[in-house]
């Protein structure tokens, strides 16, 4: 017997992955009925035009492709509702809660194309069966030969929380994916995040679901801000890209211009519910360049930046631009093992220059290293997974950026901050 299934998505501090399976049975089944060996979960990931996804062997290793299918391993099986929670009774549905993360092939939910020199990142079509391998019941409620392999919904309840503007000219206003706060007790700050390279493209939600940007949305973080706006615009190429369509350390961008309308279309469409000396600009690596590249050029505009992992080399950034942006809240961060933006060309020096300068509110949470703290993902050691040094924007989002430079906590008023009590206080 054929039948369907759900697929839930979770947006986590590695990107979204498929978490769950959520199977339609034939009868009401009750958790004590379940076991998660009772049932085998392959998958084929294909993209949109249904060819099976070649992916390189690692983020490095890129040389390397091979095709995206296997076996997923099921942590646990129980009773749920039509989304995977979990119920007490008995259900019509069953949810196989699935392993995730960097140690577990064929999880994820995107892939990358890193054939192509931008390596821009899409959402996938998951295709999945899943067979019964132990009976379930006995005598004539007995369930056998099960065997799931149409998939009737998709849910991702974190990307859910955005909505989309579709440009129909990007050479004037670029699409964007926007969350809107609870807009009860007056005008509300923005946040404006600018994506990493991977995020470009022409899928407007992996500009805010690529990464954790979701986090921004949920209540601990509007808790600080009294409700914050969350605007992610998207660049069909990379923000980097200066005209050439290829990357460099020319620090200059095409994209000036058309971000700052972007922004300005989007404060004019929510004129009655944006605090305008609340408007802050941050993103990662290739958006963290476009953070420096933003607040460089409209120093004024902004009431504070929070560059991670910032990809604008320092040689192009002038004496007049730091004067500029001293007076500018800035919270840099970085991890000293980046192999991809190295601080010592970009986030360090810039830090000096804008120190020496005489800057009063410029910190600078340097890591050491990149190490998952939330997660619980481990390594074959069984270890905390470690990151690739660049991903600094995964404790940036956590709000684990709490000291400064010289490894102090940052303080404000006499009490220590992170960064994101740090950003929800500043203001023009």
């Amino acid at each position: 017997m054929n039948g369907i299934y759900y697929q839930l998505i979770d947006v986590t501090d590695f990107g979204p992955y498929v978490t769950k399976l959520i199977l339609g049975m034939p009868r009401e089944i009750g958790t004590e009925e379940l076991e998660k060996d009772a049932f085998s979960v392959f998958v084929t990931i294909r993209d949109k035009k249904g060819d099976v996804v070649e992916m390189p062997k690692s983020f490095i290793e890129r040389d390397q492709f091979v095709p995206s299918m296997g076996y997923r391993v099921i942590k646990d099986a129980y009773a749920s509702d039509m989304k995977g929670n979990k119920v007490s009774g008995k259900s019509r549905f069953a949810a196989l809660e699935l392993e995730f993360g960097p140690a577990y092939k064929c999880s994820s939910a995107i892939a990358a194309d890193w054939k192509n020199i931008n390596g821009h990142e899409r959402y996938t079509v998951n295709d999945y069966r899943i067979e019964q391998l132990k009976e379930i019941g006995d005598g004539d409620d007995k369930i056998i030969g099960l065997t799931f392999d149409t998939c009737a919904g998709v849910f991702n309840p974190d990307k859910e929380r955005f909505q989309e503007f579709d440009s129909e000219d990007e050479t004037k206003v670029l699409r964007y994916g926007y969350f809107t706060p609870n807009l009860k007790g007056g005008k509300k700050p923005l946040i404006v995040w600018l994506h990493g390279a991977g995020e470009g493209g022409d899928e407007t939600s992996i500009s805010y679901s690529g990464n954790n940007v979701p986090a921004l949305t949920e209540d601990w973080v509007q808790e600080k801000f009294d409700g914050v706006f969350v605007l992610s615009p998207q660049c069909p190429t990379m923000w980097l890209d200066d005209g050439s369509g290829e990357y460099g350390d020319s620090g200059n961008s095409k994209y000036v211009e058309v971000l700052k309308a972007t922004i300005d279309h989007f404060i004019d469409r929510f004129a009655d519910a944006i605090d305008t000396d609340r408007i802050y600009v941050g993103g990662d690596s290739n958006g963290g360049f476009m953070t420096m590249r933003m607040i460089m050029d409209y120093p004024d505009f902004f009431a504070a930046a929070f560059p991670i992992c910032e990809a604008m080399i320092d040689n192009q950034i002038t004496d007049a631009h730091i004067d500029k942006m001293k007076d500018l809240p800035i919270w840099f961060t970085h991890a000293k093992n980046d192999p991809v933006v190295v601080p010592d060309k970009y986030v360090s020096p810039t830090y000096d220059r804008l120190m020496k300068a005489g800057a009063k509110n410029v910190h600078f949470t340097f890591w050491d290293k990149i190490v998952d703290m939330h997660m619980g993902f481990k390594d074959e050691n069984g270890n905390p997974f470690e990151y690739l040094g660049h991903f600094a924007w995964i404790p940036m989002l956590n709000d684990d950026c709490k000291v400064d430079f010289d490894g102090k906590p940052v303080v404000v008023d006499g009490k220590e901050v992170t960064l994101l009590d740090w950003l929800a206080l500043q203001k023009k």
